[in-house]
C-alpha cells in the first residue's frame, strides 16, 4: 500500500481509503454490521487504515459500526466524518426527503451552523467512541450559513482538541478561496471515477495548486466500473441505483463493452477491473486517496490491492480514450 501526506497536514493516507456510506445501509439496500466490521478490520490489517464516514449514512448507523471496527486499533486509523447533513432537526436549506433503514420519512437539511456543528461533532465523537476526530469535513455547502461562521466553529473545535484537521466536501473552488482566509482545509472530498470526471474543469486544478488534498468518493461508480453489474440486475426500491439514468439497462451494457475493451490492460496488471479504475483514479495528479466502499472481507482485500499497482502513463491515457468514447451517461 502506498501513503500520501493529505494536503498541508501531517495525516498520511492510504492511496485506497475505506468508504463507509454503505455500512449504514440507508440507500444500499440495508445494513449486514458483522460483516462491515470484518470488512473494515481487515483493510486495517492490509494498510487500509483511514476510514471515511458520516452521520447521515444510515442516520449514525455507519458511525456506530466504524466506532466498533476501530476500537482497540484505533492508533492505526485515521477517521474521517462529516457534519452538516442533518435529518433530526429542520434548520438550514431542505436538501431531499428520504427513508431510513427502519422504513420512517425523513426530511434532510444542509446545516452549517456553528450550534449544528458543535452538536454534530458530540454527537459523532460519542458514536465512534473516540476523543479526537483525525479529519471533519462539511459534508455539503449550505447556502443559509455564511462560510466565516462555519470556520470560525469548525477553528474552534480544532483549538479544543476535538478534531484534528478541517475537511470539505462538495466545495467548489470559490467555497474553498472563501474558507482558506479565515484557515487552512486540509483537503475537499469530490466524486471523481472515470465516468464522472467534472472536477477535472476547475476543482482538481484548484486543489492541485493550494495543495489540498482530494478524497475522491464514487471511484466505481457505485460499481459500474467493477465489471460486476449486469444489464439485467434489478435493485431494490431502497437502492439509490434503481432510479439512476447511468445504472439504466442500456448504459449498463455500454460500460460493459468498454470494460471488454479495457480488459487487456487489466490483464497485463493481473488486476479485475475494480482494481484497474481504482489505480487509474489514484494516478490522476491531485487525487490524494481513493474511497473504495466494501461490505465484506473479499471487497476489501480486491480494493486493497489496487494500492499496489502503478500504471504506465501510456495505459493511463489509453483508460482515458476509452472512458471519453462513451461520453455522459448521466
Amino acid at each position: 500500500m502506498k501513503y500520501r501526506t493529505l494536503g498541508k497536514s501531517d495525516l498520511r493516507v492510504p492511496v485506497i481509503s475505506f468508504g463507509a456510506w454503505a455500512v449504514g445501509g440507508w440507500l444500499w439496500g440495508g445494513p449486514n454490521d458483522e460483516a462491515a466490521v470484518r470488512a473494515m478490520l481487515r483493510g486495517i490489517d492490509l494498510g487500509v487504515t483511514c476510514i471515511d464516514t458520516a452521520p447521515v449514512y444510515g442516520m449514525g448507523h455507519s458511525e456506530r459500526v466504524v466506532g466498533r471496527a476501530v476500537a482497540g486499533r484505533r492508533d492505526q486509523v485515521i477517521v474521517a466524518t462529516k457534519c452538516g447533513l442533518r435529518w433530526d432537526v429542520e434548520e438550514g436549506q431542505h436538501y431531499f426527503d428520504t427513508t431510513d433503514n427502519e422504513g420512517k420519512a425523513r426530511r434532510i437539511f444542509r446545516n452549517l451552523r456553528p450550534e449544528s456543528i458543535r452538536h454534530e461533532c458530540e454527537q459523532s465523537l460519542m458514536r465512534l467512541g473516540v476523543d479526537v476526530i483525525d479529519l471533519y469535513q462539511c459534508h455539503w455547502p449550505d447556502p443559509t450559513t455564511p462560510i466565516d461562521d462555519t470556520m470560525d466553529a469548525l477553528l474552534s473545535l480544532q483549538r479544543e482538541g476535538k478534531i484534528r484537521e478541517i475537511g470539505v466536501s462538495n466545495f467548489t473552488p470559490d467555497l474553498m478561496r472563501r474558507c482558506m482566509k479565515k484557515g487552512r482545509i486540509a483537503s475537499n472530498q469530490p466524486k471523481y471515477n472515470a465516468l464522472e470526471r467534472d472536477i477535472e474543469k476547475d476543482v482538481l486544478p484548484f486543489c492541485r495548486i493550494n495543495d489540498i488534498g482530494i478524497l475522491a468518493y464514487s471511484p466505481l461508480a457505485q460499481g459500474l466500473l467493477t465489471g460486476k453489474v449486469g444489464p439485467d440486475r434489478v435493485f431494490p426500491q431502497n437502492d439509490l441505483r434503481s432510479s439512476k439514468a447511468m445504472f439504466s439497462p442500456e448504459n449498463r451494457r455500454r460500460v460493459l463493452e468498454m470494460l471488454e475493451r479495457a480488459r487487456p490492460i487489466a490483464e497485463k496488471y493481473n488486476a479485475t477491473f475494480g482494481q484497474l479504475f481504482l489505480a487509474w483514479t489514484v494516478a490522476q495528479a491531485g487525487v490524494t486517496t481513493a474511497l473504495a466502499g466494501a461490505r465484506n472481507e473479499a471487497q476489501v482485500e480486491e480494493n486493497a490491492r489496487a494500492g499496489d499497482i502503478r500504471l504506465s502513463d501510456e495505459d493511463i491515457a489509453a483508460i482515458r480514450k476509452l472512458v471519453e468514447l462513451l461520453g455522459d451517461l448521466r
